[in-house]
C-alpha cells in the first residue's frame, strides 16, 4: 500500500511517485479533496495507482536519464570536432539531438498518461468519474494555478503549466479534452 500525502494548497491536483510498489507514494492536494465527489476522487486515485502498478515513474526516470545522456553527448561533440566540417556537424547535432530527445521523452510521458487513464477506468469500472475529475481539474487549474516547478510538472495528473502552439509538442500531458474523449469512448464500449 503506497503512502498517502496531502499537499496543503487550494490548487486541485495529484501525483504518484516511487520506483515500485514497495517504495511508492500518492499525493493529493487539499484543493482536490474539497473539489471532487467520491467517484471522481476514486478515479483520480486509481489513475495514480495505475502509474505505480505500471512502473511509470521508473520508466519516466529512465527516459529522462537517456535524454540527459543524449544532450550531454551532443554537447561534448561540439568540443571534439577537429576540422570546420565536423565542427559544423557537431554544432547541428548539439542543437537537434536535445530537441529530439525531449520530444521522445514527452511522447513517452503522454502515452503513460493515457494508459493510467485507461487503468483507472478498468479498476473503477467508471471512466466517466475520471473524465469528470479531469474536466474539473483542468478548469480549476486555470482559476487557481499551482506554482509548480517545470521539472516536476510531468508528475501531476493535470499539467500545472500551460503550453500552447509549438510548446504543446513539449507537453508531458496529452490535452485534457483528448483524455476525456478517450475515457468517454471506453464508457460507450468503443475501446
Amino acid at each position: 500500500m503506497p503512502k498517502l500525502y496531502v499537499i496543503p494548497t487550494n490548487t486541485p491536483n495529484a501525483f504518484a511517485t516511487g520506483r515500485n510498489e514497495d517504495h511508492a507514494a500518492v499525493a493529493v492536494t487539499s484543493g482536490l479533496l474539497s473539489l471532487m465527489n467520491n467517484d471522481e476522487l476514486e478515479g483520480v486515485i486509481a489513475h495514480e495507482l495505475s502509474h505505480i502498478k505500471h512502473k511509470d515513474i521508473l520508466i519516466s526516470t529512465m527516459a529522462a536519464t537517456i535524454a540527459s545522456a543524449v544532450v550531454l553527448l551532443s554537447r561534448w561533440s561540439v568540443f571534439f570536432g577537429s576540422d570546420d566540417s565536423s565542427a559544423i556537424s557537431a554544432s547541428a547535432i548539439a542543437i537537434i539531438a536535445p530537441v529530439a530527445a525531449t520530444l521522445v521523452q514527452t511522447a513517452i510521458s503522454r502515452c503513460r498518461e493515457y494508459e493510467a487513464d485507461a487503468g483507472s477506468a478498468r479498476v473503477t469500472g467508471n471512466p466517466e468519474a475520471l473524465a469528470g475529475a479531469l474536466m474539473k481539474l483542468s478548469n480549476m487549474s486555470r482559476v487557481v494555478p499551482m506554482g509548480a516547478n517545470p521539472a516536476t510538472a510531468h508528475m501531476f495528473i493535470v499539467n500545472p503549466l500551460s503550453g500552447s502552439t509549438i510548446m504543446s509538442l513539449f507537453s508531458t500531458h496529452p490535452p485534457v479534452e483528448k483524455r476525456i474523449e478517450r475515457l468517454r469512448e471506453m464508457k460507450d464500449g468503443s475501446t
